[in-house]
């Protein structure tokens, strides 16, 4: 291995390892946190959490692997071209795609490993995790019925609003579904307004005293066309006694493991043949059933009788048939329909169960060659991306990943979820993300071997809106031969602003026509001063030379500043139309083409804020200093905190511009 190679790996290296810590440790804080109503007040000693957390830990690599590859190849590769090391590289006639074969090849195998550890660590941790998760969670009796949530306590279910007292024994806004034996569901709902839990510490059951309540009870008839009226029972009560069998819930080894099959569990191997299991059972209980309806309808077993004297053919197939066989004709046919009906609407729901499990399978299957695939499309994103950019460290570096990764983990969801719904096939869900971004690190990889800069110009998506709130005005041009007045063509009165003008030394008018916009004076006022300076045998041309016909600088600024302003008042538009779709959103989380809008709106936040953070950024430029807060902090964190951002920034730019000394 020659020494370039070494000395990149090791920086890359050196770098990926930091970051993996870093982010390994932020999501094992958000696991703790995501996990901590399970984990407290049930008087687990510190190796069982511990434990808990090991078992999770190796699920938690398919996030932080691939962000990390990526966000340590931008930072790598950003500080080589921000340090000129790079261009050294490439004057020595090392190119990009030399530099990178020493990384390939170390990402090639940490994508076989990743692969590997897909397919053998990950499904053990979660047959463990489950496992131990199902059982601590029936460890402490006493936090049986939790505030807010469904509780399986025995063979009942119970909601509650409020805890209260002392050890959380008096319950309010009571909520109970009692578990069917029959295996039909909940058929008994006791619902009652107060209640309190009693029991002694050596008793098996627990003692739930209800007050002011009721208990609705389904009736399921025999007959058919008596469900149809879905008839039930309601008894009221001012106290109601309910005894609850603890005795199951006292017995949990946190060690056993009942869970043995999910398709998250299983290796490559086991879910190939789970799925030909699966998919043999689905067609043959598809089969079965539709042989079941046929012979239900008693098609088969009907035999027309033959009358060989009759030759006419009726015009109703009824009008065969005696009045007594019509009428029984039409109530096997009436029952056979409603029956049918239900059964099939029973069964689908089955079918569909049974397909989003092959489903769930299938992206089992192609999940663990995805997060292989996603360790190479991040390098190949973020390496070229760093050379780009040309900046290391922990600021652009971050926005950059987080942006792309958040967009690689929302599409991936999102394909996931419609693959498993049956919206799109299994195989498109689960590479969708790559599918999508593939496209993107061959852009960034050509470009940065043939030492293409990469501009985003969204100018022709903002700029129609833009105008709208231009007033129509035009850009001024800041080039000096356009900005010269043909002062022959003007004529004028001579008022007192002339005179005044008159009575100023050359020095003064030509302050007056450099800092015209910076002091607020008007046109005419200029093009008088630029009147009486020619008289005296200074033109335009000579001011040119000087460089003083206009305060470019400053012109530039107040013309940065107000394009910002524009693109603010657009962005915050943007920003209240996604307030909006939020809540649309939440109050119809099934209306999917509500989501795609909502996204659709979330996006154009993003290009608003992005055209707006460039403005700021120029700005920046301009004045030679940071001013308010960093545009690309507002890019990642600009949702939630934009009307803050909004505002601090329009006042801290004011500021900055009037206090100005170009």
């Amino acid at each position: 291995m020659k020494i370039l190679d070494r000395y990149l790996l090791k920086t890359f290296l050196t770098t990926f390892a930091s970051v993996f810590v870093i982010l390994f440790f932020i999501f094992i804080l958000q696991a703790v946190w995501l996990f901590i109503g399970e984990l407290a007040g049930k008087d687990l000693d510190f190796f069982m959490i511990v434990k808990f957390l090991t078992f999770y830990f190796p699920s938690i690599v398919p996030m932080v692997l691939p962000l990390t590859i990526l966000l340590a190849s931008i930072m790598t590769f950003g500080d080589l071209s921000e340090h000129y090391e790079f261009a050294a590289m490439k004057s020595s006639g090392v190119s990009l795609m030399r530099a990178l074969r020493s990384l390939t090849v170390f990402i090639f195998i940490l994508s076989i490993a990743a692969f590997i550890f897909a397919n053998n660590i990950i499904p053990y941790s979660q047959y463990k995790f489950i496992n131990f998760k199902a059982n601590i969670a029936q460890l402490k009796p006493a936090m049986a019925i939790a505030e807010g949530q469904f509780s399986d306590v025995g063979s009942y279910i119970i909601k509650v609003d409020k805890k209260s007292g002392p050890n959380g024994n008096n319950l309010s806004g009571i909520t109970i579904h009692k578990k069917s034996v029959n295996g039909q569901g909940s058929t008994t709902i006791i619902k009652a307004k107060s209640g309190e839990l009693k029991s002694s510490p050596d008793s098996k059951v627990i003692q739930l005293v209800l007050y002011n309540g009721a208990q609705f009870e389904d009736i399921i008839p025999k007959k058919y066309n008596e469900r149809e009226k879905m008839p039930f029972a309601k008894t009221q009560f001012k106290k109601y006694n309910l005894n609850m069998d603890l005795s199951k819930l006292n017995k949990v080894d946190p060690n056993e493991e009942k869970v043995t099959s999910t398709s998250n569990m299983l290796k490559l191997s086991e879910l190939t043949y789970t799925l030909d299991s699966l998919n043999k059972d689905y067609k043959k209980e598809v089969n079965s059933f539709t042989e079941n309806i046929h012979v239900r309808t008693g098609i088969i077993n009907m035999k027309a009788e033959k009358d060989s004297s009759n030759t006419t053919v009726p015009e109703n197939l009824l009008d065969a048939y005696p009045p007594q066989k019509k009428l029984k004709f039409i109530d096997i046919a009436k029952s056979n329909v409603g029956s049918t009906t239900f059964t099939i609407a029973g069964t689908k729901d089955e079918f569909d169960m049974k397909e989003k499990n092959i489903n769930s399978h299938w992206l089992s299957i192609y999940d663990k060659f995805v997060i292989a695939f996603a360790c190479i499309l991040m390098f190949f994103i973020g390496a070229p991306l760093g050379a780009i950019i040309r900046k290391g460290g922990l600021g652009l570096p971050i926005v950059f990943a987080i942006l792309i990764f958040i967009t690689f983990h929302f599409v991936n969801t999102f394909g996931k979820k419609l693959g498993q719904e049956n919206g799109i096939t299994p195989f498109l869900g689960a590479w969708m993300s790559s599918i999508i971004l593939s496209p993107l690190a061959i852009l960034l990889t050509y470009r940065a071997k043939n030492d293409l800069q990469m501009t985003i110009n969204l100018d022709w998506l903002t700029d129609p809106f833009v105008k709208m709130f231009s007033r129509n005005k035009i850009r001024p041009s800041f080039e000096a031969e356009d900005r010269i007045i043909n002062l022959d063509t003007i004529s004028f009165t001579e008022d007192e602003e002339w005179r005044d003008l008159l009575k100023m030394s050359d020095a003064s008018l030509i302050d007056t026509v450099y800092d015209s916009a910076k002091l607020g004076y008007s046109k005419l006022r200029r093009i008088k001063a630029l009147k009486i300076l020619d008289s005296r045998n200074i033109t335009q041309a000579d001011l040119i030379q000087q460089g003083k016909l206009f305060n470019e600088k400053y012109e530039r600024l107040a013309d940065a500043n107000e394009n910002y302003i524009l693109n603010s008042k657009m962005t915050f538009i943007t920003f209240l139309m996604t307030v909006v779709m939020v809540f649309v959103v939440l109050n119809n989380s099934k209306n999917v083409k509500l989501m795609i809008l909502g996204v659709l709106v979330l996006i154009c936040f993003y290009i608003a804020a992005f055209k707006t953070g460039q403005r700021h950024q120029e700005i920046n430029n301009l004045l030679h200093r940071k001013v308010g807060i960093h545009p690309w902090l507002v890019m990642v964190l600009g949702f939630p905190f934009y009307i803050i951002f909004h505002v601090y920034n329009r006042v801290a730019l004011r500021k900055a511009i009037s206090g100005s000394s170009l």
